[in-house]
């Protein structure tokens, strides 16, 4: 079923928490639009394809939280997730995509740079910029923590749309079978990206 989730930012501009009940911060109705409230100013809108699972974002700085099932074969499910840190926050378009890309090792020796295909389009009148990497995964479990990932035969899809009221980073990653089961509404959902 696809959901409509509306968050406000308050005060300064971070994410409350979001929950599954209704309260001044979110909203979960039936839609097939979701919608993201920067300011009475202006929104981040977009739709959520059929057969991603909603979940309850973990941060505050996370917009949205999915689940992609998992391909026949695979082991795990891929995730993605969708981040707003604030107007000026979560650093240049060109530094997330170099963390990205870096998070991804390969096998035969190669950089992770050399095969990431970037990608930059104008969407609803908005900059977008795409990357697309397969390889080993082996991002740090969380910032700070010393301990990293290591997950052979992944894929990491992500783009960053730039609005009036600052970037918003959406993350897909997963095994590489399930990340391309769910590719096609992966751009489906970045090409719904607006702002108004």
């Amino acid at each position: 079923m696809k959901t409509e989730l509306i968050i406000t930012l308050l005060g300064f501009g971070l994410l409350t928490s979001v929950g599954c009940s209704k309260n001044a911060s979110a909203t979960f109705q039936d839609s097939k639009q979701q919608t993201a409230q920067v300011n009475p100013n202006g929104d981040l809108r977009f739709k959520v394809p059929e057969g991603w699972v909603t979940e309850q974002p973990s941060s505050s700085m996370r917009v949205g939280q999915y689940k992609l099932p998992r391909a026949e074969g695979d082991t795990e499910d891929a995730s993605l997730v969708l981040y707003y840190f604030g107007q000026g926050q979560g650093g240049s378009v060109q530094a997330n995509i170099d963390r990205w890309v870096g998070q991804m090792q390969q096998s035969d020796g190669s950089t992770s740079k050399e095969k990431a295909k970037t990608e930059t389009l104008t969407v609803n009148g908005l900059k977008l910029t795409t990357v697309d990497v397969t390889g080993r995964y082996t991002a740090e479990m969380s910032p700070g923590s010393g301990s990293f990932s290591d997950r052979p035969n992944y894929r990491l899809k992500a783009a960053i749309v730039e609005t009036p009221k600052g970037a918003y980073f959406a993350k897909l990653i997963g095994p590489e079978k399930t990340v391309g089961r769910w590719n096609l509404s992966f751009i489906e959902y970045v090409n719904s990206f607006e702002f108004k």
